[in-house]
């Protein structure tokens, strides 16, 4: 009897876990994902994205306003990847766009005496710009004020897509930085090892 409601036990307790894994596992997805994009985007959209959505009860100002926070968190994302940094030799860290030629930087007086040409534009920038896009657009579009502002039907689907495309897109993460490396540590990403110490200037 005794074991009879061990093994009772054990097996809801591994019906529990189960069902804990799967929602575990679609929040892991998007937090993977999340680490992929600029942290100061990702913190604006999800702090004014309630605000603008009323909370997912829309009316065709918030659809206009929240369609306004999309575009521009988009833009930033894709931005953020054409910029990096360096600590200059006043041990300051400083933060500048990429070009074809070097990285153009935005307040280093000292920067063409720097060598920065190793931080010239590379096609593998436009790869992790539109992968940085594409997370974006996952992350936010399946955010549940946006779903219920702009398209509240797609509700009942929302758990399913919410398993599905973070793996889909996770997967295709990883091919693209498999294949272009991404050793930029622009704005809203980290800064380089070393240079954590460095006083940030932009």
């Amino acid at each position: 009897m005794e074991q009879f409601m061990q093994s009772g036990e054990s097996s809801a307790r591994c019906k529990r876990s189960s069902n804990l894994t799967i929602g575990d596992r679609a929040l892991k997805g998007l937090a993977d994902l999340i680490k992929l994009l600029p942290s100061g985007t990702v913190f604006i959209f999800q702090f004014l994205n309630p605000l603008l959505t009323n909370k997912g009860q829309c009316h065709t100002v918030n659809k206009y306003l929240s369609g306004i926070l999309l575009v521009l968190c988009g833009f930033s994302c894709c931005f953020s990847s054409f910029t990096d940094s360096y600590t200059g030799s006043d041990g300051r860290l400083y933060y500048g766009i990429v070009t074809k030629d070097r990285l153009w930087s935005f307040s280093d007086r000292d920067a063409k005496e720097e060598d920065l040409s190793k931080y010239k534009l590379r096609f593998g920038d436009f790869a992790h710009a539109a992968l940085s896009l594409l997370v974006f657009a996952v992350v936010s579009l399946l955010d549940s004020d946006t779903v219920d502002c702009f398209y509240p039907s797609l509700e009942v689907n929302k758990k399913v897509l919410l398993m599905v495309l973070p793996t889909v897109v996770g997967g295709l993460a990883s091919s693209v930085f498999m294949v272009f490396p991404n050793n930029r540590h622009g704005i809203g990403y980290p800064a380089a090892q070393g240079a954590d110490k460095a006083e940030p200037e932009i």
